[in-house]
């Protein structure tokens, strides 16, 4: 794969970097969807994945489950920051993962 997408991936995460955790989303909820938890766990392995080159099976499967809760919670923000902060970490486990395929495809 050309460098892209791990270049794309650093800016972003040098991006979600520089903005705080939305305060009124700290200790709140979708049903069993934390949003403390998201964040973290999207971060987590964008975190693995920067300074690895690469995920293992569970980090890839971390992924997809958070892309599949933000495809909940993202609609539910109306909050501008909220929702670019959410979206962002949606786009960098969506590149993270199409990354990680990649890296599958040419082994």
């Amino acid at each position: 794969m050309d460098d892209v997408a791990p270049d794309q991936l650093s800016r972003l995460w040098d991006d979600h970097l520089r903005h705080p955790f939305p305060a009124r989303l700290r200790g709140k909820d979708v049903g069993e969807i934390d949003f403390i938890m998201l964040d973290a766990d999207i971060a987590g392995c964008i975190q693995t994945l920067l300074s690895r080159g690469s995920l293992d099976e569970w980090r890839t499967a971390v992924l997809n489950r958070c892309l599949g809760h933000l495809a909940i919670v993202l609609p539910l923000l109306t909050d501008e920051d909220e929702l670019a902060y959410y979206d962002r970490l949606r786009t960098m486990a969506g590149l993270a993962l199409d990354w990680q395929r990649e890296r599958a495809n040419l082994a």
